[in-house]
């Protein structure tokens, strides 16, 4: 019998879990591509190195994971348990000795290994994950113009307003061959045009202030109207140029404690850090939590579909997410009616849960229960 229960469990988790798989995977591969799209644009316009591409997605994969797999795991058991619904594997199974409620234990086995999977996401990893990717876009957001240049190309310098090109750049992005640069006069209403040309050309830093400079050696400097001749011309052996600071407002994430350590939001005693916190910990309450409604929501005759429930499922998941997500904006904003609204949600889609298992027995019974004392009596 003990091996009977065991063939059986390890059947239902085999078809959970690859469905699981299955659904995560290409959630996960959409998720990832549009991202990556946004990624590769900001590449081409030379805001990100390509060779970073393929780290910075490997970073954000966790945060991604975190929120993909209770989605996964919702519609892997709607599939797996419609599938044997559909086909009378279920009936079968039942005839084996296996009860609603040992479905439901079997079943929750399972979605625990998923919480705990989630909760490391959560917890440790997906902090980890958005606080070195949001490094390394500072990183390459944070680069000069300059930096980002690419050997024997034309670029755009200062969002369009002049241009640069050099026939060849060091590796370390320091040192620039055969430099040309053309820019218009911010402030000049004759749009005086300002070229120069150098032999050479680097980024050096001031030690004192951190200012950087773009050191131009052996060149000239050319500054008139296009189309006149009274250009003014320059001869120079050196000559700086403060390069402008980045734009460091394009680099901070969404929201600043999702950057944070679990360790720090248990210190911290703002509503964002408390918001955070419950967030992160009732992501394994929710994996359990849609685990257990979507053993009920399977349910399906043989006439009915494979598919006939699952959109009315999607939408209560869907539904239950808001209301996650809406929880914890109001606890973050101070407009819950107290701190612990996060958990009030989570118990309310339990009990509705435990509703949809039981509820027609539990009705029945107590129907039963009722009129059995009235003739009694």
């Amino acid at each position: 019998m003990e091996n009977l229960r065991l063939i059986i469990f390890r059947y239902l988790a085999r078809e959970v879990l690859m469905s699981m798989l299955a659904v995560s995977l290409i959630l996960l591969l959409i998720i990832i591509s549009a991202r990556f799209v946004t990624y590769l644009a900001e590449a081409a316009a030379g805001e990100l190195d390509g060779g970073v591409l393929l780290t910075l997605m490997t970073y954000r994969l966790p945060a991604y994971l975190e929120l993909i797999l209770p989605l996964g795991l919702f519609l892997g058991i709607l599939m797996a348990y419609g599938r044997l619904y559909l086909e009378s594997e279920m009936t079968v199974l039942h005839a084996c000795g296996l009860s609603q409620g040992k479905l439901i234990g079997f079943t929750m086995v399972s979605t625990f290994v998923v919480a705990c999977v989630v909760g490391v996401f959560s917890l440790y990893l997906g902090p980890e994950g958005v606080r070195a990717s949001e490094k390394l876009l500072a990183e390459q957001r944070n680069r000069t113009d300059f930096e980002t240049l690419k050997p024997a190309r034309f670029h755009e310098l200062d969002g369009g307003s002049g241009i640069s090109y050099a026939e060849s750049i060091s590796d370390d992005k320091q040192k620039l061959q055969k430099v040309f640069m053309a820019k218009l006069a911010p402030d000049s209403v004759d749009d005086d045009l300002t070229v120069l040309t150098a032999e050479s050309g680097e980024t050096v830093v001031d030690a004192e202030t951190g200012v950087k400079y773009l050191l131009l050696k052996n060149g000239r400097r050319y500054v008139g109207r296009p189309g006149e001749v009274n250009y003014k011309v320059v001869e120079f052996k050196t000559f700086s140029q403060i390069l402008p600071e980045p734009d460091y407002e394009a680099v901070k994430p969404k929201k600043e404690t999702d950057g944070l350590s679990t360790a720090q939001l248990f210190q911290r005693d703002t509503l964002a850090a408390r918001a955070a916190l419950q967030w992160r910990l009732s992501l394994p309450v929710l994996v359990m939590v849609v685990g257990l409604l979507a053993v009920p929501l399977s349910r399906t005759q043989p006439r009915q579909g494979r598919y006939a429930k699952m959109l009315p499922a999607i939408l209560l998941y869907i539904f239950y997410l808001v209301c996650v997500n809406g929880a914890r904006g109001a606890i973050e904003d101070g407009s819950a009616p107290f701190i612990g609204l996060l958990w009030v949600v989570h118990g309310t889609f339990f009990c509705l849960a435990l509703l949809l298992i039981g509820g027609k027995s539990m009705f029945a019974g107590l129907f039963r229960s009722v009129f059995s004392k009235g003739e009694a009596a």
